[in-house]
């Protein structure tokens, strides 16, 4: 995907699972990278390789402390806001978590680029949650009315409406993803990582959260940077909402099952919480997703991995990152 049309790039989460791919994408490609990160998820393991660079900065800054904010923003034309607290879980026992570092979070990015007033885009990743429970599968961006069932679904529903409305008024371009399940290297957390701990922990049983019927889409974390990057360089509207993810879904068990084939591991006992709501991981819990990715498919990007693709690679890099198996070629 082009990026050639970035000069100079803010990315809030940079040192993070998604946002460290994405700068390693953008600085391999020569742009000007400043990363603004608090370090409470991500880690400066995940972009040591850039730390060395001329063309690349960053800042340990937290998004509920304005005045950092705005004193890296100054000379970024495009700014990709990544940085969130990616635990949905975390939200039915501290609500106040995601409305602070989403929502606050949000609100002060946006007003830093009120003042500022170099930015001409915000792309910001926001998630399939804001759905909540369609009635329509696959679901398409113009569903509504919006619904989200959780905490997190709920901020990010909000950080949406703030981008959209600071856009229209401000006049800068603002362009939304809503990321279906993103996986890959580097992530530390989702029931791959946990499933995977877990195993370590006892290779003879694997306790799975709900009734294991759980069924969503999971999409490789290149497969995402390429939608975003496609996104950037080829929307014309003003502010868009684009979804993200593969076309086709797995369930929870055959997730434990991809993980314990690829650990070598036979007859492990899977117990099951039974969940619940009707089986439900938790409180919160979405239990089908699937959106359609027909609207970015129309501006020529297309998932390269199915789900099922993209769950087997991440457990790959996933048990090479922590070196105890090696995993099955």
């Amino acid at each position: 995907m082009s990026t050639t049309v970035f000069k100079r790039v803010f990315i809030t989460g940079g040192a993070g699972f998604i946002g460290s791919h994405l700068v390693d994408r953008l600085c391999g490609n020569n742009v000007e990278v400043v990363v603004f990160d608090n370090l409470s998820s991500g880690s400066l393991e995940n972009i040591k390789r850039w730390l060395n660079s001329s063309s690349f900065n960053f800042v340990h800054g937290d998004l509920l402390n304005p005045k950092e904010i705005s004193d890296s923003l100054h000379g970024c034309e495009t700014i990709f806001h990544l940085a969130a607290n990616p635990e949905v879980r975390v939200g039915s026992k501290n609500p106040k978590v995601h409305y602070e570092q989403n929502v606050v979070a949000t609100f002060n990015l946006l007003e830093a680029i009120r003042k500022v007033d170099d930015v001409e885009t915000l792309i910001f990743t926001s998630s399939s949650t804001v759905y909540g429970e369609p009635d329509k599968i696959p679901t398409p961006e113009d569903y509504g009315p919006l619904k989200p069932i959780s905490i997190y679904g709920a901020s990010k529903l909000a950080s949406e409406a703030l981008i959209t409305s600071y856009a229209h008024t401000y006049g800068f371009k603002a362009i939304i993803y809503r990321l279906a399940n993103i996986v890959g290297s580097r992530t530390q957390h989702g029931v791959i990582y946990d499933f995977i701990n877990k195993l370590m922990g006892n290779p003879k049983r694997l306790e799975i959260l709900g009734d294991g019927t759980q069924t969503k889409s999971y999409s490789d974390v290149e497969d995402c940077i390429d939608a975003i990057l496609t996104g950037a360089s080829r929307c014309q509207g003003k502010t868009e909402i684009y979804n993200v993810g593969s076309e086709d879904q797995v369930n929870v068990k055959e997730i434990a099952d991809i993980i314990c084939e690829e650990m070598g591991l036979n007859n492990v006992d899977y117990v099951y919480t039974g969940g619940v709501d009707g089986g439900r991981g938790w409180k919160g819990d979405v239990k089908f997703m699937l959106l359609s990715v027909e609207k970015i498919k129309r501006l020529g990007w297309k998932p390269k991995l199915n789900s099922r693709q993209a769950v087997i690679k991440t457990v790959k890099a996933l048990l090479r990152q922590k070196g105890i198996y090696a995993p099955k070629e």
